[in-house]
């Protein structure tokens, strides 16, 4: 944005608003030093903190908050600025002092910003890095589908999506993914704010970057606004000399710009000197200002400067294009570790901070008071509590709500019994009659929202989709169909349509996921989010998916086809260690079914499950592996808890084989040869060992607290006696099942492929990975032998 409009505040207003930046300076450079010099710390540990990325941002966090913000908008903050957002909830009575002095503590305020342990204030968590910045694009998106669908709270304004992010961020691939999706879905009201303090961790930023950023935003259809200079600066560009000037600073490099920050007025006036001795109107501008008043004017750059934050952030809502702004800011700002190389997790000294309280004029004493240290503290309150932000959202703080789905007590779909299917294919026929369907499951059926990154097909979406649409902002005519051209797939596109199409890349499967599980807290919208993707790449989206656990967010993720089952494509598309990120991963309930009518039992639980206060994200492994489907009566509380016999052991019995997923027709074999030795020994389908070993962990806390109690794993194992032997075999790594040995003292021979995967056919891997009939009844020998 080269040039400002008119000042929109008066001078009055922008001074309380300056007020207000000193006052956030002063609390998170306090939080910071309190946690690490003052607060009891016995054990001498590292507490840490970013006063220098915290000061960076303070300018640009009070703009927003106490100025552009309104109280539907949504806000990601960057990680190392937690404790300038702590703060601004602490200046309007939603964050406790006890929490800010418990800072990085237990029970206190977070290292970084957090929805799940800092409460309902919290947008969005932005513990790693980028995925905050990239989800608010996806949250967007999300907006505009619970819109379309007339799903959101009725009477809510439109959200603004904005992220405060520091420049290293931009480093992020998954941003750059996030940009790309948001681009291809025409996404409206978001806002990215980058601290460009050229700082990181371990380095000064390229100089050049920053207009590679510009380049590529504006070619995605974003508008990009550079704040680089202050008002005061841009008044003596105006001046003889100050076009010189100007052109020395936008030359300037970046490492060198930093060190003469951090070196100060003297050195700001040798390096202009010696530099610009022959530039005509120079010296009139700098010679009459004193070294501290010169290196106040050097350092008056757009981000730290209150008229030039405000006006570009009302300029920029005057429409709903998104928008970067590049806030250029000084790190460390106002401290006496600005500029310098090594402050990002510097602090300041006891004896510096001392100084800095005497510059803000807090009293000894009184560092927590909220209106300590300001000039006139009754007009800043009035002016905290007119400010549109701090007007309440809804009684539940930032959090809407939304009524549950109801789930019918059985999920409609086609007969399996006799059938011979996979639980994949199985999957695509329950969604699809879930979809036409009509009555008490209607309600279900418009709560569901998929996606899929670019494997709908291959993952069963298709009679889905040509149910439900795809969906758009604008109708999208199927050119394949208007040509009358013969395709699986109808592209209706359309607002109404109920499946989000993505491109390659998993991390925006799962970012969108998480926005759309949290579619309930932040638009008032029950959606009811499936995501399907093939099961080695749940590996390459990971670090997303973790992240849209950590928030809380509700969806259904499916997987498959999974392990080396999937024999002729070779090791890259088999993946082995699935099903052990399903039991490490909190807030995911994780299940593998063998049959169909398991997987229907499983899918009505996610759906009820995902609604719970208590419950969570649920994520299915399926295969594309045909078994002839049985024709029985489950018990579905024993499905949903982990594990069910489909052949009872006799009791003290000495053999038991238990299987997970497509692995039940070679555990069948091996059982039916296996009990003509041993007569009394059991079958075990286990669904879960996620839930399984989750519900075991529970009854082990329960009894340390003097409650009687047993967990499903030990109810199913009780009838074996205590010498038997367990051999699992299970389509990924045994380790998933090894644990089971624990939890009675019995023998457990776990058996599936710990290797990469090659090509063959399914008979080939299974001899080649010991998991066939014969390695199961090898195993079973070595054990009732042992």
């Amino acid at each position: 944005m080269n040039e400002m409009r008119p000042l929109r505040h008066s001078t009055g207003t922008l001074e309380t608003l300056a007020s207000l930046e000193r006052k956030l300076l002063w609390l998170a450079s306090w939080i910071i030093h309190y946690a690490n010099n003052i607060r009891p710390n016995p054990a001498a540990e590292k507490v840490g903190g970013h006063q220098a990325s915290c000061a960076s941002v303070a300018s640009i966090m009070t703009a927003l908050y106490f100025d552009a913000l309104r109280p539907q908008d949504r806000v990601a903050v960057k990680p190392h600025a937690s404790p300038v957002l702590h703060a601004i909830n602490y200046l309007l009575g939603r964050q406790t002092r006890e929490k800010l002095e418990h800072f990085r503590q237990m029970g206190g305020a977070q290292a970084y910003p957090s929805r799940a342990m800092d409460g309902t204030e919290i947008d969005f968590s932005t513990g790693s890095v980028g995925l905050g910045v990239a989800i608010t694009s996806f949250s967007a998106l999300i907006q505009d589908y619970v819109q379309a669908h007339e799903m959101a709270k009725p009477g809510l304004p439109r959200a603004r999506n904005v992220a405060v992010a520091g420049d290293a961020e931009l480093d992020e691939g998954n941003i750059y993914e996030a940009l790309l999706e948001g681009w291809k879905h025409d996404v409206r009201d978001v806002w990215w704010v980058v601290d460009c303090n050229r700082q990181s961790l371990d380095s000064v930023m390229p100089d050049r970057l920053f207009g590679r950023f510009e380049g590529l935003f504006r070619d995605m259809g974003w508008r990009v606004i550079t704040l680089r200079y202050g008002r005061r600066l841009r008044e003596v560009f105006a001046k003889p000399g100050g076009a010189s000037l100007r052109g020395w600073l936008d030359e300037c490099p970046n490492s060198v710009y930093s060190a003469l920050t951090f070196q100060g007025g003297a050195a700001w006036r040798e390096a202009l000197l010696r530099d610009m001795s022959k530039s005509r109107g120079v010296r009139a501008i700098i010679d009459p200002l004193s070294d501290m008043e010169l290196a106040g004017l050097m350092t008056n750059l757009g981000g730290h400067d209150m008229a030039t934050l405000t006006d570009g952030f009302a300029q920029a809502a005057l429409s709903d294009q998104p928008t970067l702004f590049l806030a250029y800011t000084i790190k460390g700002n106002g401290l006496p570790l600005a500029g310098h190389k090594d402050n990002h997790a510097g602090l300041m000294t006891p004896e510096q901070m001392d100084e800095f309280r005497s510059a803000m004029k807090i009293r000894p004493g009184h560092e927590w008071d909220r209106l300590e240290g300001l000039e006139q503290p009754h007009r800043v309150e009035r002016f905290i509590n007119e400010t549109p932000y701090a007007q309440p959202l809804s009684p539940a703080g930032r959090r809407l709500e939304a009524p549950k789905v109801a789930v019918p007590d059985s999920l409609p779909g086609p007969r399996t019994a006799g059938r011979r299917m996979s639980t994949q294919a199985g999957f695509g026929e329950i969604l699809s009659e879930i979809g036409r369907a009509q009555g008490e499951s209607k309600a279900l059926s418009q709560a569901i929202v998929t996606a899929s990154p670019d494997v709908a097909t291959s993952t069963n979406l298709t009679s889905w989709i040509n149910r439900r649409s795809m969906f758009a902002r604008q109708a999208q005519e199927d050119v394949f169909r208007k040509s009358k051209v013969a395709s699986m797939v109808r592209k209706d596109m359309h607002p109404g349509g109920q499946h989000i199409e993505l491109g390659i890349a998993e991390q925006s499967l799962f970012l969108l996921l998480g926005a759309a599980g949290l579619a309930h807290d932040l638009y008032g919208a029950r959606l009811l989010p499936v995501g399907t993707v093939y099961d080695p790449f749940v590996n390459r989206g990971h670090d997303a998916l973790y992240y849209a656990c950590y928030q809380d967010a509700r969806f259904l993720l499916i997987s498959t086809p999974s392990g080396i089952t999937l024999a002729a494509e070779g090791g890259q598309h088999q993946a082995t260690n699935t099903p052990l990120l399903g039991i490490v991963q909190d807030k995911l309930a994780t299940f593998e079914p063998a049959y169909c009518d398991e997987l229907r039992i499983l899918m009505r639980h996610a759906f009820e499950y995902m609604q719970r206060p208590d419950g969570s994200a649920v994520w299915l492994r399926l295969s594309n592996l045909a078994l002839p489907q049985p024709a029985r009566e489950l018990n579905a509380s024993h499905v949903i808890a982990g594990a069910h016999w489909i052949v009872p052991p006799a009791p003290g019995a000495e053999l038991a084989i238990a299987y997970q997923g497509p692995m039940a027709a070679e555990a069948e074999k091996a059982f039916e040869i296996a009990r003509e030795d041993v007569p009394g020994a059991g079958l075990l389908a286990i669904t879960s060992p996620n839930r399984l070993y989750a519900g075991w962990r529970q009854a082990q806390r329960q009894r340390r607290e003097g409650m009687k109690t047993k967990a499903h794993i030990e109810e199913i194992l009780a009838p074996l006696a205590r010498n038997a032997a367990l051999v699992t075999v299970l389509d990924g790594h045994p380790a998933a099942h090894s644990w089971l040995g624990s939890v009675r003292g019995q023998k457990v021979m776990a058996l599936g492929p710990d290797h990469f995967g090659q090509s063959g056919t399914v008979a080939e891997l299974y001899r080649e990975y010991e998991m066939d009939c014969d390695a199961i009844l090898d195993a079973c020998a070595e054990a009732l032998a042992g």
